[in-house]
């Protein structure tokens, strides 16, 4: 048995992609995923299980669809992948760790579109990538300048799900508690 960390991408507040955390804990532990626990109210869970990722975030996203009725893409990661992703931020020395986006990336994304994204200058935000993982460097408001997720999703054709760094800090920390 192994500890996921599932992402929920586009849990709202209200609306059609409203997802309570503990109806969410409920009926994953009815649906047989041991000792399920959330993290803030927008879409992070860990959970024990047998399954391969894979499974897991197939059977959790036709779960939520199924009982919740939002359906959300779900992207899973070890507590261990979330540490090497945190450990390749690039954006580390003198940088404003609260300015800094991690998106992750549901399936790998063409190679040529992620070179054309790196070849485009976003000054003053930053874009770099790393395995399955795009990092952001947004020095003033988000959602006023290029980069984001719904950017990233668009122009590489592949769906993913961005957290702050404190979230995926305390996430993979959480992964390594089990």
């Amino acid at each position: 048995m192994s500890v996921l960390i599932l992402l929920l991408r586009g849990v709202m507040p209200s609306g059609k992609n409203k997802v309570p955390m503990a109806r969410l804990r409920e009926e994953l532990a009815k649906a047989g995923f041991y000792r399920p626990r959330t993290y803030i109210q927008s879409g992070n869970v860990l959970v024990d299980t047998d399954l391969p990722k894979e499974a897991a975030e197939r059977e959790v996203r036709d779960l939520i669809r199924e009982r919740i009725g939002a359906d959300l893409a779900v992207i899973a990661r070890t507590g261990i992948e979330l540490e090497e992703v945190l450990r390749g931020n690039p954006f580390r020395e003198g940088y404003d760790s609260s300015r800094v986006f991690f998106v992750l990336f549901a399936s790998p994304p063409p190679k040529a579109k992620v070179l054309d994204l790196l070849s485009r200058n976003y000054a003053p935000e930053k874009l770099a990538f790393g395995p399955g993982t795009a990092y952001l460097f947004i020095p003033g408001p988000y959602g006023k300048g290029t980069l984001s997720n719904a950017f990233l999703e668009k122009e590489l054709g592949i769906v993913s799900t961005m957290r702050n760094f404190n979230t995926m800090s305390r996430l993979a920390e959480m992964g390594r508690e089990g």
